[in-house]
């Protein structure tokens, strides 16, 4: 008999899937407990596919998930998934949907922060009849069966289970998973039922394709969980069937994994393998559905999505326009690239009916803009233009979206960061850690202020406090978070405090999936020089050191493989008399780019201050010149009192190759026993000259010479970025002068003649020295 108990029918029914929900406030009854738990867990299976944020309880609207005689609850969560950040509001402007859909909702905040992970990317399946031929559909099942005829069906499996022939056994199958929705986890824990599985996996060899789709159909139905080891005999079988069926029968297999929630890397490999030699046979709707599958899976071997781009080609002017959100999604999702003259056609496409495109396929799109880094000005104009009064029916996970794009496209758009800004305080609860680093990076990468500025970061600031226990668990999005502010100049003290803490430093580079150094390096740097009173945490010396050696050669490497900065350092050489005037090195290790620095005299003439440039026998020389240097008083005095410290500080920095915080921490040591040590310094530095005492002075002028590219500025502009207008403003509080070869004057200098790039190089280091 089927229970009616209601306790257990609302434990039971949490087996079904429940689509990246997690259980905030599981029942007491011990089943329920552990179902919990599992449900939980089910987030953990995509395994570098999804952020495990989505194990996280999120504060968004609540959902009943049984009968209403349960008292349980759920909190939907965020996930981390592209596309799962908008609200079905928002994916009901599509102008295809039709005016009576049931995804006609209201707009309130909670509806705006509602995302049905399975339903919502699916929109598209409804768009053309085809997709029904191999897609599943949740409003298509058998007749519907009474609770009477359930008990008839399960008494005659217990009674006939040694003669039920396969075809009966998927029937009764078909048939259970018309039992009304509320008897569904009733039926799970029925041990007839139990027995009618142990049946099917029994006699899997005697099914055939069609009757193990509908055990499949069903089991999608009933809400079988994805972990059940049942389903592990079906995956095989299924394999075994891939070249015996159609390509409908295997997307619709494939869709019907989707829906369960299971990953079956071996069933989709051995598809892939067969749309290899069969990718020409698919049709329109066979194509996208495939894409939406390989997106979803993240699983996608290269020579296929070549090939299936050149389908896209073939049949791009009768895309529809959610289509093409469905084809930048799945392409993203699985990290797969198009061509630029592929994503320059579905931008034009999406241009051209750009009002009727929906916000969810909007996104899709500028993901894939974002992936490609293809800058298409139309479509961004036009985004410019619908975007403001989109971004409000958009929950935060959208907003994040959006926002990234454009920073990670530099494109810097004040309509749309003004409304990013204004509509986030009111719902900032609503952010994941993800939501929240990525949008701060995203105004501080373009160096952009809204109008809101003081209470857009105090409310995101306060946010970051409140989900300190989510950062513990992805500490590379706390660093992400105070980079941005950092940019943008804002420094949470007591923040950078933890995050420099050698308890965080450990957990960010044991926990992270990303390399973290880099970013603990530039924080720390940059706390070192703009915030001068801070006493908290700092990173090691070793830590220091690991950042700055492999800063130091990505940057080396970068800059001496381009000839136009190979082309300014030979000339500045020229110029100046030699290699010992221009010394190519990091000033600020921790911003992660490299100059040319050039140090002037009270005369505005060149010092030869780079010792690594004197040639070894003038160095030798001058040693033997300098042998038996007596400590007198006057040189005491001199050592004491005469010398500026930033002189030993910018002749120290040339000459060990560190950073300027490390070097005016150590100045600021006290010297005691190291007297000789700071003669030999000096001793050192007059060595590496050759030449007149006037020489041997601090530098007038310290000239930090940049060679800038195009992707230091926002799109068409000539505003610089967050990272590299915190370069400039932290040289300037070292006392450098920088000097700028912009790539809009420079490149175009190469092609002329020597005397015009020399005349440009002279004018560009004196005048900026005056």
């Amino acid at each position: 008999m089927i229970s009616s108990d209601t306790r257990m029918a609302a434990t039971l029914k949490l087996l079904k899937p429940l689509r990246y929900r997690a259980f905030c406030s599981p029942f007491t009854y011990g089943a329920t407990q552990s179902v919990a738990c599992w449900n939980m867990r089910n987030c953990t299976w995509r395994k570098g596919h999804d952020s495990p944020e989505n194990s996280l309880c999120h504060p968004a609207k609540k959902v009943n998930i049984c009968s209403t005689s349960a008292s349980g609850r759920i909190l939907t969560i965020s996930s981390t998934l592209p596309g799962l950040e908008f609200s079905r509001a928002s994916a009901s402007k599509a102008s295809t949907l039709k005016p009576g859909s049931p995804r006609a909702m209201r707009v309130d905040e909670e509806d705006v922060e509602t995302f049905d992970s399975f339903e919502d990317p699916r929109v598209f399946l409804q768009l053309r009849p085809e997709y029904q031929l191999h897609s599943y559909n949740r409003s298509e099942t058998c007749q519907p069966l009474s609770v009477s005829e359930g008990e008839l069906i399960l008494h005659k499996v217990t009674v006939y289970q040694d003669n039920l022939q396969p075809q009966i056994i998927a029937d009764y199958f078909c048939k259970l998973s018309s039992l009304p929705a509320e008897q569904h986890p009733v039926l799970l824990s029925n041990a007839s039922f139990a027995l009618l599985c142990q049946l099917s996996v029994k006699n899997i060899n005697l099914f055939d394709a069609p009757d193990l789709i509908s055990i499949l159909k069903a089991f999608v139905s009933l809400g079988i969980p994805h972990s059940h080891s049942m389903l592990d005999v079906f995956e095989t079988k299924f394999c075994h069937k891939v070249w015996e069926v159609s390509l409908d029968q295997l997307l619709l297999v494939a869709d019907l994994w989707r829906y369960l929630g299971r990953r079956v890397p071996r069933f989709l490999k051995i598809f892939f393998s067969y749309l290899n030699l069969h990718w020409k046979e698919l049709s329109l709707s066979q194509l996208i559905h495939l894409i939406y599958i390989i997106g979803e899976s993240r699983q996608a071997p290269q020579d296929l999505m070549k090939k299936l781009e050149s389908l896209i080609l073939k049949y791009i002017d009768l895309i529809n326009l959610e289509e093409l959100g469905t084809i930048c999604l799945g392409f993203f999702k699985s990290s797969s690239s198009l061509s630029e003259f592929v994503m320059r056609k579905i931008g034009d496409l999406a241009c051209a009916d750009m009002q009727h495109l929906s916000s969810y396929a909007l996104v899709n799109i500028l993901k894939m803009f974002r992936f490609t880094h293809v800058d298409h000005v139309n479509f961004m104009k036009q985004f410019g233009q619908i975007a403001p009064q989109r971004i409000p029916s958009l929950g935060v996970q959208g907003v994040m979206h959006l926002t990234l794009a454009c920073s990670a496209l530099r494109i810097l758009d004040e309509g749309v960061m003004n409304a990013v800004a204004a509509s986030l305080p009111p719902r900032v609860a609503y952010c994941r850690s993800k939501d929240v680093a990525k949008i701060l990076w995203s105004f501080g990468t373009l160096n952009y202020k809204p109008p809101n500025a003081e209470e857009f970061y105090s409310s995101l600031i306060n946010e970051i406090h409140r989900k300190m226990p989510e950062f513990n668990q992805y500490p590379e999005h706390l660093l992400t978070c105070l980079l941005g502010l950092a940019f943008s100049e804002y420094f949470p003290i007591e923040l950078i405090d933890f995050a420099l803490s050698p308890r965080f430093v450990r957990l960010a580079q044991e926990r992270s999936k990303f390399e973290v150094t880099k970013e603990l390096y530039t924080l720390d740097g940059t706390v070192g020089i703009e915030c001068p009173d801070y006493r908290g945490n700092r990173l090691s010396s070793h830590l220091q050191q690991k950042a700055l050696e492999m800063l130091w050669n990505l940057a080396r490497k970068d800059m001496n493989s381009k000839p136009e900065f190979l082309e300014a350092l030979f000339l500045l050489e020229i110029m100046l008399g030699g290699p010992q005037y221009v010394k190519h090195h990091m000033i600020l290790p921790h911003t992660r780019s490299s100059d040319l620095e050039v140090q002037l005299d009270v005369n505005m003439k060149p010092l030869p201050f780079n010792r690594e440039a004197t040639p070894a026998e003038d160095v030798a020389k001058l040693r033997l010149k300098h042998v038996g240097i007596s400590l007198t008083d006057d040189l005491m005095n001199q050592l004491l009192k005469g010398k500026s410290r930033g002189h030993l500080q910018g002749e120290t920095e040339s000459d060990s190759g560190q950073s300027p915080m490390k070097l005016e921490e150590e100045a600021a040591i006290p010297m005691g026993g190291s007297l000789c040590n700071m003669a030999d310094r000096l001793e050192a530095m007059e060595m590496a000259g050759l030449c007149p005492p006037a020489c041997r002075q601090a530098p007038q002028v310290k000239l930090a010479i940049q060679l800038t590219n195009k992707n230091q500025y926002c799109y068409g502009s000539r505003d610089l970025l967050g990272l590299h207008n915190m370069k400039r403003r932290q040289l300037n509080q070292l006392g450098y002068h920088v000097v700028e070869l912009s790539h809009w004057e420079w490149l175009p200098l190469l092609k002329r003649t020597r005397l015009e790039k020399l005349a440009f190089l002279h004018e560009k280091v004196f005048t900026s020295a005056l």
